[in-house]
């Protein structure tokens, strides 16, 4: 029977520790905000009879059921319900500060995906085969454009958020290191990729090897569908969405070269005013618009912020 844990307040949330003999090889996190129409789905490709794996589900700011079904399908699950909403701030509650561990990986998997049969496997199994590497990306398997971004991502060795494995060394590292994800990221992938590639380190110890594309780990996402309005509407916003996310690189990319992901905020949101006035949209038919909405996003929360945040 599912595990469930209930929702919690702002503080992170921290189930009961494991005992020292049940560390499981591979932690698989599966993160979900207001996903009931495909997380059932999402789970059922998930090998969830292994005993040598633990499957946690995040469910984060949802309003639907999705952590409802996910307690309902059974098996060793663990359900983690938080009520703010982030991606990237639950992968720190998830990662950094909830004690579960693994012996060989972690696996992160997006709430609406579906994965290809043999995907965990294949990642845990490149992570063993080449000890030196960080981490390791499945790839898109539909979608239009899904040919092209896997060639992207496998010249650049990059990583997508809906699939990918971080080796159980490097999360530990991780937290011992002090260095978090800013809470307002938008998308955990690009800043995870910088940090296994730099090692924690700067941008002058960035080595390509460190993320190594898993061409057998696969995932299946549903495309956005012309003729659905609530579709549409879903990729309007993750638009202006990639362009934030655009300008917050602009920043990580500063910070990294400078001083180090060290000196990452805990908010992007305490940096924005003074990057606002040397951002600008790009002169593109399509990415204009959305690069005017991202920065009206980011202007209406620089001028909410009374007091910057420290940086952590």
């Amino acid at each position: 029977m599912a595990r469930n844990i209930p929702p919690v307040a702002a503080a992170p949330h921290s189930p009961s520790p494991q005992p020292a003999n049940s560390v499981p090889d591979i932690v698989i996190a599966v993160l979900a905000h207001n996903e009931e129409r495909r997380i059932a789905a999402c789970l059922a490709s998930l090998p969830l009879s292994d005993p040598a794996i633990a499957v946690h589900v995040v469910v984060n700011g949802s309003r639907d059921r999705t952590a409802a079904i996910a307690r309902s399908i059974g098996g060793t699950v663990t359900v983690h319900v938080w009520p703010e909403g982030g991606k990237s701030r639950s992968w720190n509650r998830f990662v950094l500060d909830t004690p579960v561990s693994a012996s060989r990986a972690f696996i992160f998997v997006d709430g609406d995906a579906e994965l290809v049969p043999g995907s965990i496997a294949a990642l845990a199994q490149t992570l063993a085969a080449n000890p030196a590497a960080n981490a390791a990306a499945g790839l898109p398997c539909n979608g239009r454009r899904a040919g092209k971004y896997r060639e992207e991502l496998i010249a650049s060795h990059g990583i997508f958020g809906d699939l990918y494995a971080l080796s159980a060394g490097f999360v530990d590292r991780l937290r011992a290191s002090g260095i978090r994800l800013p809470d307002d990221l938008v998308g955990d992938d690009g800043l995870v990729g910088a940090l296994a590639k730099t090692n924690l380190g700067g941008l002058d110890d960035w080595r390509e090897e460190r993320v190594l594309p898993c061409v057998e780990a696969g995932f299946l996402c549903e495309p956005a569908r012309l003729t659905s309005w609530p579709s549409l509407t879903n990729q309007y916003h993750r638009m202006i969405n990639y362009s934030v996310r655009r300008f917050q690189n602009r920043i990580i990319t500063t910070i990294l070269r400078e001083s180090g992901p060290h000196d990452l905020p805990r908010r992007f949101a305490a940096l924005y005013p003074r990057w606002i006035a040397s951002m600008t949209p790009r002169r593109h038919a399509v990415w204009w618009w959305f690069d005017c909405q991202a920065l009206a996003r980011m202007r209406s929360v620089a001028v909410a912020k009374s007091v910057p945040e420290a940086i952590s």
